[in-house]
């Protein structure tokens, strides 16, 4: 995949191979009570339980893995919103390169904390991603490292894509696909690989209402820019980049509907999967669930799988959002 070219289904296959060092195939477990609500069987992939807590570290690996060795040895950047970073740090620890992070004053003091015992060195840098991507790329020209992008890169998606397989392989039946959605690394991938399969299969991206930089990008026809906002949400903040090569058309080609998510349906619906499935998960990961909860997807047939993208949040999140949505059992229904 040299230079900028169309991404095909024989590059997720390669992911696969290349990065099964380095993750596991995730569970993919049936919701009794999100199946009976839709009165569909509703899936959840639960990525969050990646080395990393995080889907990141598939297309991370995968860009990483692909690297000259004296790439490798210059030492890798990158910019994100926690996760990726948290990618990118595992990875470089794990095949001992040098890596620095380049994040905004946004990103939550719980990412934080992972990234430095991971050991990467991190740069605080701006108060939103764009910003902390445009010290990333001066890290770049400067000292000549590499830069990882979080989404928009041939191999990241080729990465993220391999959850797609894995999808395919346990679901026959498999209909309709929800995936959060920022800046498309994952849609794309997602997209790409069940698509290849078969086209009828319905792919709709999820995200917060504020500062929904793709789903603007998308009606507007080209990509826009966003100031960013606070949101439970915070892994999907960022803009898509005023030159994106590849996730914007790709997400165009391949997601079929876009939702957005209120932060009340985000907090609700993370408070119902800790009460529900003793599973705490981000606000991003949330937004998926609370597309089934708020009835959002088609009542039709076939089976429904939510990814859970991660669950990287900060305790103090969980508290409150637990103590907002602290009701009983029958009032979930």
């Amino acid at each position: 995949m040299k230079g900028r070219k169309d991404i095909s289904i024989r590059d997720i296959w390669e992911a696969k191979k290349r990065i099964s060092s380095m993750i596991y195939k995730t569970p993919l477990i049936q919701s009794a009570v999100l199946s009976e609500k839709m009165g569909r069987r509703v899936f959840l992939k639960l990525e969050n339980v990646q080395e990393i807590g995080a889907f990141k570290v598939r297309g991370a690996a995968n860009k990483i893995l692909s690297l000259s060795t004296e790439a490798r040895g210059r030492g890798i950047a990158t910019y994100s919103t926690g996760n990726h970073g948290l990618a990118v740090a595992y990875v470089a620890k794990k095949l001992g390169i040098e890596a620095v992070v380049c994040l905004s004053n946004r990103v939550p003091r719980a990412k934080v904390d992972s990234l430095k015992r991971l050991g990467a060195k991190i740069e605080i840098y701006g108060d939103s991603q764009d910003a902390a991507g445009e010290r990333c790329y001066q890290l770049e020209r400067k000292e000549g490292l590499t830069v990882i992008q979080p989404f928009d890169d041939p191999y990241v998606i080729a990465g993220q894509g391999t959850i797609g397989l894995e999808l395919l392989e346990e679901l026959p039946n498999l209909t309709d696909v929800i995936v959060p959605l920022s800046g498309g690394g994952l849609l794309s991938g997602v997209g790409l690989a069940v698509k290849s399969n078969d086209r009828g299969i319905r792919v709709s991206g999820v995200c917060m209402e504020k500062s929904a930089v793709m789903y603007e990008s998308l009606k507007a026809g080209k990509p826009v820019l966003l100031e960013e906002s606070e949101t439970l949400a915070d892994s999907l903040l960022g803009g898509i980049g005023q030159d994106n090569s590849y996730t914007f058309r790709i997400v165009q080609e391949y997601m079929d509907n876009a939702y957005l998510i209120s932060e009340e349906e985000i907090a609700y619906s993370m408070a119902f999967m800790i009460d529900k499935h003793r599973m705490i998960m981000e606000g991003a990961a949330a937004t998926g669930v609370a597309a089934v909860l708020g009835g959002k997807i088609p009542r039709q047939e076939g089976d429904v799988a939510v990814i859970i993208s991660g669950h990287n949040v900060d305790l103090s999140v969980i508290h409150r959002v637990i103590q907002e949505y602290a009701i009983c059992n029958e009032d979930w229904e």
